[in-house]
């Protein structure tokens, strides 16, 4: 059975969603955009499976009726119940059920091939459709094991430490070889021994591909994730024979692979080891925990309300730790008494802060921070060398000097911010006797500027509020 061609009032339906979606990313690019972004994508998303229902005998009313409902509700239960410090989890989590879609989707077109429209006039699958379907579940596949992992190391339920395997990245390269060599064999021979070995080396190498990764480079794991799943989407779009899809996937595969290398320049690694896997993990493991106790100051709330009071300019850099204590509200408190007494405040946002990409700016946006007082690195980094605080809630690597002194330290390279410019560093952590996610002391605690604000970084800002108002 050969696909025909779907009604002109199908194509334009899908076109004019495909529009929403590129609107709906346009959106998200700015956090003052946001929210109508995602309007924008609701409203390409509807027209889009409304456009598929009609078009398409997918099942019975009730049955679609009845699988939007339940889809829904867990989708509605989990925004409601969900905390902002388990988003990057919950992405990861989301991109392992497109991998997975994507790879059922493969598997019921290899199995049903003629409900598909993809059948030649020989009886067999069309090789073009063998190339689609092929690729399709292997990305998918590679994308579902691979998310999964990301999800339990983001999530704490696997150790985020590297596990590094002899001679993983002969292993990686054979592997992935030997699924494009049976994708190839494929289009002359549907035999299906090649289609589920296909699936099952896509499922094994997604699992070896981010087991070795750990450290301050889970964000670019989770972004990269994010353009896989995108292209697995389309890849079942062409299967498919669905416009939508294509078009929806080929945005998702792209934006997910530019910010990827975006956020490779900001942590300067190189975007081709982001894609084998492991980059970065000889050097984790070498990184060690804490150095020797060397002499270091601790200051108070009582200290820190003072000299900010005292102070013309202050910057505030959060990083994960304010996530984990929910001290984004109380902290915009802190910045809105402060700016009442004359004094200025922004916010330094680095690329890699938290655990996935611009988790920080929506920590901030939900405590509703102006966005005109949040800066990049590029754009406020000069700016320290005439602050008189630098006020570090959280952070730990993007602050950490060794990247640009150390060579042997797992972050070297990483652009961070120039806080031991600053006259006076308050930098607040829970003790000192924990490291940052990539697993490498501060220099930076040890300044003589420095004083370390021992507490929880929630009940911290509060002390700090309650003495600016006395």
């Amino acid at each position: 059975m050969e696909h025909t061609a779907p009604p002109a009032w199908v194509m334009l339906a899908y076109l004019i969603s495909g529009v929403f979606f590129i609107l709906a990313l346009r959106g998200l690019s700015s956090p003052a955009t946001s929210q109508r972004g995602n309007r924008f994508g609701m409203a390409g998303m509807l027209i889009a499976v409304v456009t598929t229902l009609i078009t398409h005998d997918v099942a019975s009313l009730p049955e679609i009726i009845g699988a939007i409902a339940i889809g829904g509700g867990i989708g509605w239960v989990t925004a409601r119940k969900i905390a902002m410090t388990d988003m990057p989890q919950l992405v990861a989590a989301f991109h392992s059920l497109v991998g997975m879609a994507a790879v059922l989707v493969a598997a019921a077109a290899f199995l049903n091939p003629g409900a598909f429209g993809i059948v030649g006039e020989d009886g067999f699958i069309n090789p073009v459709s063998r190339v689609e379907m092929g690729l399709g579940i292997a990305i998918g596949a590679i994308t579902f094991s691979g998310s999964v992992i990301a999800f339990l190391k983001l999530a704490g339920k696997m150790s985020g430490a590297p596990i590094l395997l002899p001679l993983r990245h002969v292993i990686n390269l054979g592997t992935l070889a030997a699924i494009l060599g049976l994708i190839g064999y494929f289009t002359v021979d549907q035999s299906p021994w090649i289609f589920w070995t296909i699936t099952a080396l896509a499922f094994l190498i997604g699992f070896l591909l981010i087991i070795p990764i750990g450290g301050a480079d889970m964000p670019v794991v989770v972004s990269m994730l994010n353009s896989y799943s995108g292209w697995a989407a389309a890849a079942m779009g062409f299967t498919l024979h669905n416009t939508a899809m294509i078009i929806t996937g080929a945005l998702v595969g792209s934006s997910g692979a530019i910010l990827s290398y975006i956020m490779c320049k900001a942590m300067n690694r190189s975007f081709i080891s982001v894609i084998a896997g492991g980059f970065g993990a000889e050097a984790a493991v070498s990184g060690g925990e804490a150095k020797e106790q060397r002499p270091w100051k601790r200051g108070s709330a009582e200290d820190a309300a003072y000299m900010m009071q005292q102070a013309e300019s202050v910057i505030i850099v959060p990083g994960y730790g304010m996530a984990v204590a929910q001290a984004q509200h109380i902290l915009r408190e802190m910045a809105d008494v402060l700016k009442k007494q004359g004094v200025s405040v922004k916010y330094a946002i680095h690329p890699v802060a938290g655990r996935m990409p611009g988790h920080m700016n929506v920590l901030l946006a939900e405590a509703s921070v102006p966005y005109d007082e949040v800066f990049e690195l590029e754009d406020i980094n000069s700016e320290f060398a005439q602050a008189d605080v630098a006020f570090i809630i959280g952070a730990n690597d993007v602050v950490n000097p060794a990247a640009k002194t150390d060579k042997t330290s797992p972050i070297y390279g990483m652009p961070v911010f120039d806080v031991d410019k600053a006259k006076t560093v308050f930098f607040v952590k829970r003790s000192m006797g924990g490291v940052g996610y990539a697993g490498v002391d501060n220099d930076v605690f040890y300044m003589d500027q420095t004083m370390m604000l021992l507490a929880d970084a929630k009940k911290m800002c509060e002390d700090i509020v309650k003495a600016l108002q006395h």
